[in-house]
C-alpha cells in the first residue's frame, strides 16, 4: 500500500470528495482544500509528496501557483486540472512546470495513472518560462474529448525537438497543429516553413527542399535557398508527405540520418538544424506495405504520432467553431451574424465530409450573402443541400479524367497543380528555370506511358508521339528512362 501524502486543491467539493475517496482507497494520505492559500501554506511548510490543483479557484489561479511551487520545492510534482479545456491551458500548465494536465471531466483511471507516474518519476530541472500570454488568441478551437488528447500531446512536446507525424482527413486543420507545435516549442523564435508535397511537381522537389546552385540546370540563373535552408533553426512542415516521390524520400532520409545535405549542383555539405513536422491524409502504413513509402523514413517521421479527428467525431465543437469563424468574418468587415438554436443543432447533425474547412466556408457564405442578422435553420438546410462537390468529397479526394466529361481535362489538372505550386511559395516566387522543369515533368510520364503501350518498341513509340526516332532515343537518355523489349522499367 502507498503511504505518500497528496495535497488536493479544488473549489468544487464534489470533485474533492471523489478524488479523496479514490486515492484514499489506494492507501494514499489525502489532504484537500478549496482554496489556493491553504495549498500554498501546506507546500511552504514542506508537507505533501504530490500536488493536484485546479486552475481556477476563488483566491487564485493554479497556473500562477505552479512556478512558485517549483521554485520553493523543485522535487514536488504538480498535476493541474481544469474545465478550461483549451490548447493554451494545456500548454501553459506544462510550460510552467506541471507534470501532467487533465481536462475536466476526467476519468479517475487517468488521474490514478498520472499520480503513480508522478510519484515514481525522477526529479528533473525546472522548465523554461512560458511565452508572452497577453492577448493570445486560441490557435486551435474545440473543447471536445477528441481534441483534448491533441492538446495534451502538443503540451508534452513543448520542450523537445522530436519529429511529429500529424494524420487526419483533408480539411481537419493539420497545418494549424503543426504551427502550434512550432509556436509552443523552444524553436518559436525561428522560422516556420511549410511545403506541400502534393503541390510540387516531382522533378522540382529536390530543388525546392535543398535548393540549387547557379547553373545547376537549364534556367538556374541564380542560387536558390531551399526550404531546409529557409527553416534553419526553426521548423520545417512537410505537408502531404505521402505524396513525396520515392527517390526524394531516399534523400530526405539521408538528411535526417546525417544532419546535412547538399544543394542541387553543389558539392559542399550544409549542416541542418531543423525540426521536422510531417502531415498526411493517407495511410502511410498501407503505402509502406505497397512499397510506395520507405519504411525506415516512416519510423523516422512517426516518432510522435498525432491523429487529428474529423469534425464528425467532435460535433460538440461545432458551436465554438461557428462563433470563431463568425468573429473572424466580422473582423474582416462582414456584418455580424448569429444563429438560432435550431440552426446550430442542424449544423451539429451534419457529417461534414469536408471537415472544418467545409464548415468555415459555409460560415463565411452565411456572413457574406445573407441579409438577416439571425440565421435560421431553413437557410442552413438550403446551404447544406447545395454543398459544393469539392466540399462533399470524403477526405478531399480529387478525380482527374481526360475525357472532357465529368472528369477534369489534362489542361485543368496541370493548371490546378501549378496553382498549388505557386500558392506553396506564399508571397515569394519559385526558383528560376520553371519552364524547362515543368515541361520535363510532363515529358517523362508521357514517354514512359507510350513505351509501356508499345511494349518497349521505340519505333512505334516515336510514331505515337510524332517524334523522330533519334529524338526519342536522345530524350530517353536525357531522362534516364530504362527501356526493355516487351515492356519498360524505370
Amino acid at each position: 500500500m502507498a503511504d505518500e501524502t497528496i495535497l488536493v486543491a479544488d473549489d468544487d467539493k464534489a470533485i474533492r470528495t471523489v478524488v479523496m475517496q479514490a486515492l484514499g482507497r489506494l492507501g494514499y494520505d489525502v489532504r484537500a482544500t478549496g482554496n489556493a492559500a491553504t495549498l500554498w501554506h501546506w507546500v511552504s511548510e514542506g508537507e505533501g509528496d504530490l500536488v493536484i490543483t485546479d486552475v481556477i479557484m476563488p483566491d487564485g489561479n493554479g497556473l500562477d501557483l505552479i512556478p512558485q511551487i517549483r521554485k520553493q520545492r523543485p522535487e514536488l510534482r504538480v498535476i493541474a486540472m481544469s474545465a478550461q479545456n483549451t490548447l493554451l491551458t494545456a500548454v501553459k500548465a506544462t510550460e510552467r512546470g506541471a507534470f501532467e494536465y487533465l481536462p475536466k471531466p476526467f476519468d479517475l483511471g487517468d488521474l490514478i495513472e498520472a499520480v503513480r507516474r508522478a510519484l515514481a518519476a525522477p526529479t528533473v530541472g525546472e522548465r523554461s518560462e512560458s511565452p508572452e500570454e497577453g492577448g493570445e488568441k486560441l490557435p486551435l478551437i474545440g473543447r471536445s474529448q477528441a481534441m483534448q488528447e491533441v492538446y495534451r500531446v502538443i503540451a508534452r512536446l513543448t520542450g523537445t525537438d522530436l519529429s511529429a507525424l500529424i494524420t487526419g482527413e483533408s480539411g481537419t486543420g493539420k497545418e494549424l497543429v503543426a504551427r502550434a507545435l512550432h509556436d509552443f516549442s523552444r524553436r518559436r523564435g525561428g522560422p516556420f516553413v511549410a511545403i506541400n508535397m502534393a503541390a510540387i511537381p516531382r522533378e522540382l522537389i529536390e530543388s525546392e527542399l535543398f535548393g540549387h546552385e547557379k547553373g545547376a540546370f537549364t534556367g538556374a540563373t541564380q542560387r536558390y535557398a531551399g526550404r531546409f535552408e529557409q527553416a534553419q533553426s526553426g521548423s520545417l512542415f512537410l505537408d502531404e508527405i505521402g505524396d513525396m516521390p520515392f527517390e526524394a524520400q531516399t534523400r530526405l532520409l539521408r538528411v535526417l540520418q546525417e544532419g546535412e545535405y547538399t544543394t542541387v549542383g553543389g558539392r559542399q555539405p550544409i549542416k541542418t538544424d531543423v525540426r521536422i513536422i510531417a502531415a498526411t491524409h493517407r495511410d502511410l502504413r498501407q503505402l509502406v506495405a505497397q512499397g510506395r513509402f520507405r519504411e525506415d523514413l516512416y519510423y523516422r517521421l512517426n516518432v510522435v504520432p498525432i491523429r487529428l479527428p474529423p469534425l464528425r467525431e467532435r460535433r460538440e465543437d461545432v458551436p465554438d467553431l461557428v462563433r470563431h469563424f463568425l468573429t473572424q468574418a466580422m473582423e474582416e468587415g462582414l456584418p455580424p451574424k448569429t444563429l438560432t438554436t435550431a440552426a446550430m443543432d442542424r449544423l451539429r447533425q451534419h457529417r461534414w465530409p469536408g471537415n472544418v474547412r467545409e464548415l468555415e466556408n459555409l460560415v463565411r457564405r452565411l456572413a457574406a450573402l445573407y441579409a438577416e442578422d439571425t440565421i435560421d435553420v431553413d437557410v442552413i438546410e438550403a446551404e447544406l443541400a447545395e454543398a459544393p462537390a469539392d466540399e462533399a468529397a470524403p477526405g478531399g479526394a480529387e478525380v482527374v479524367g481526360g475525357d472532357g466529361g465529368d472528369g477534369e481535362s489534362l489542361s485543368g489538372a496541370v493548371e490546378r497543380t501549378l496553382k498549388r505550386f505557386f500558392t506553396a511559395h506564399g508571397d515569394g516566387l519559385p526558383p528560376n528555370g520553371l519552364y524547362d522543369r515543368v515541361l520535363a515533368e510532363v515529358e517523362r510520364p508521357l514517354i514512359e506511358l507510350c513505351l509501356e503501350a508499345t511494349k518497349g518498341n521505340q519505333i512505334k513509340a516515336a510514331e505515337l508521339l510524332g517524334l523522330n526516332r533519334n529524338t526519342l532515343r536522345k530524350k530517353i537518355r536525357e531522362l534516364d528512362i530504362q527501356v526493355v523489349r516487351g515492356g519498360r522499367t524505370g
